[in-house]
């Protein structure tokens, strides 16, 4: 009995290491937080670009339209993970003209300073935008022609989108209210303002 206890005993002895080698190890394993999600699109930084489009309005009783063609810069920054502001100057010449009891007003050039506000959605930039006004007009009246510096301001709405790492386009639609000047006719001073809708294309490179 003495001898079978002790060959059990031996025969355990021997075999525990091996069932203990079967056993799952449980090993630590270091944790990894998630990365952060990233921004997929840069909008930050400078950029310049183009634009072309068409606008209508009303000054003297006339409608003017035409068409436009201009250069715009600005510079964009993240405030916060989807919220984009940014400042943005523009001028274009334009054909915008229009005639009415004699008189022919039209626009030479129109230019803007403005802020922009809005979001990023992915690849696109929704956004709102106001700011500063200026043209140059012309009154034209049996042969005598005037012209006129006018300020004022402006407000509108966009949609930009990124096509490329460093290539963006846009659709822009801009109400320009350019305040009231004094004209010389040959039947004496006129005082008109000049309002205009603007709607255009553009696309710019971001530096």
């Amino acid at each position: 009995m003495k001898k079978f206890a002790f060959a059990a005993s031996a025969v355990l002895a021997l075999t525990a290491p091996a069932f203990a080698g079967d056993l799952p190890v449980r090993r630590s394993t270091p944790y990894y937080a998630p990365e952060p999600a990233r921004q997929l699109f840069n909008w930050s930084g400078f950029y310049v670009g183009g634009n072309a489009g068409y606008g209508w309005g009303t000054a003297l009783g006339a409608d003017p339209s035409g068409y436009l063609l201009g250069l715009q810069a600005g510079y964009n920054f993240q405030v916060a993970s989807n919220i984009l502001a940014g400042i943005e100057t523009d001028i274009a010449i334009t054909s915008i003209e229009g005639s009415s009891a004699g008189n022919t007003i039209s626009l030479d050039y129109l230019g803007t300073v403005r802020g922009r506000l809005g979001a990023t959605i992915d690849r696109f930039y929704l956004y709102g935008t106001a700011g500063l006004a200026y043209g140059r007009g012309e009154l034209e009246n049996t042969g005598l022609a005037s012209r006129q510096t006018h300020v004022g301001w402006t407000a509108g709405l966009g949609v930009e989108a990124m096509i490329a790492p460093n290539v963006t386009a846009r659709l822009e639609y801009l109400y320009a209210d350019l305040g009231k000047e004094t004209y010389t006719t040959v039947g004496g001073p006129v005082r008109t303002g000049i309002d205009a809708s603007i709607l255009r294309m553009g696309m710019n490179y971001k530096f």
